[in-house]
């Protein structure tokens, strides 16, 4: 008997996720006009995340047992080594995605011979209600496709609220493994940025699909929404490491020095928010005079504060 290869193979990273991995999976099973396998690598939950996972008896769900905790994409790593799709799709285990979603994208991607596909993405509040949309429809209709300039201007820290860097790409299973190209397993944050710029770097077109296909929901502690001094040092490493496997040309380079630099800054930033909060007078100015762009990202009711302790320590 011939197994058909799947269209899609959807990856769910699971970490102590028995709150939401069931609506993750179920959306996932739920696309239409498709075919997809769904693989939860499982990365030593605590919880019941395997117990729910391996309940399944619909055989497109299959679950695969970290050995030891490696962190979300070590997970996806071994999901994708995993998948038998022509396309595969990472999916947070807290996450869901819209029943026409694939079918959209793939209909984009054979539209534009394209290796990767982005959409529009909900986003639901912490405190749940209405979802909003991530980007204006209209503006992703005039983009089309995603450029490497495109994209690495766009993941300026502190820029803008969401950048492409949100989005959650499909990418083409066979152009990853013809140049070798996977998620860096030492990165707890940014692992994302890193492939997709990578992928962009060795040759693919990225096609943009306008359309709400992806439902990311706020959480509290999200390491994405919590950035912290390891997170930026470990991203600026990460940047290092792909400009030493990739030349860039001169526009994408000018990108990338935007782009460090705003990393440089919001590191700056987080220390000169730790000097506030220590009253640390002495350190907060020299951090101001090493990098005083990191002062622009303070906002209004910061910078009022800034200023009283300021006054109060007795600096004009």
């Amino acid at each position: 008997m011939t197994i058909e290869t799947p269209d899609i193979s959807f990856i769910i990273a699971a970490y102590n996720a028995e709150e939401t991995l069931e609506r993750a999976i179920d959306s996932a099973l739920a696309q239409v006009g498709v075919t997809v396998e769904v693989i939860v690598v499982d990365d030593c939950s605590t919880d019941r995340t395997r117990d729910i996972a391996g309940a399944y008896t619909d055989p497109r769900v299959k679950l695969i047992c970290q050995p030891q905790n490696g962190g979300p994409g070590r997970a996806r790593n071994t999901g994708i080594a995993a998948a038998t799709g022509r396309w595969v799709a990472t999916l947070d285990s807290d996450d869901a995605v819209k029943p026409d979603r694939s079918l959209s994208m793939l209909q984009k991607a054979a539209a534009f011979d394209a290796q990767i596909v982005v959409d529009n993405v909900d986003v639901v509040p912490l405190e749940g209600g209405a979802p909003k949309t991530m980007f204006d429809h209209k503006e992703l209709e005039r983009q089309r496709e995603i450029s490497l300039v495109d994209f690495i201007s766009s993941n300026v820290i502190f820029n803008t609220t969401f950048n492409y860097g949100y989005m959650k790409p499909i990418f083409d299973r066979a152009f990853l493994a013809r140049h070798d190209l996977a998620f860096d397993d030492m990165l707890r944050i940014g692992e994302d940025y890193i492939l997709f710029a990578s992928v962009l770097a060795s040759g693919a077109r990225c096609a943009v699909d306008p359309n709400v296909g992806y439902v990311y929901y706020l959480r509290a502690g999200s390491i994405s929404r919590v950035l912290k001094h390891q997170h930026l040092d470990d991203m600026l490493e990460a940047d290092r490491a792909f400009l030493s496997r990739f030349k860039l040309g001169p526009a994408e380079m000018q990108a990338q020095t935007r782009r460090t630099r705003s990393i440089i800054e919001a590191r700056s930033f987080l220390t000169l928010v730790d000097d506030i909060k220590r009253k640390s007078v002495g350190s907060f100015l020299k951090t101001a005079m090493g990098n005083p762009g990191a002062l622009k990202l303070f906002r209004m009711p910061i910078a009022v504060r800034m200023r009283r302790f300021a006054k109060a320590a007795g600096v004009n």
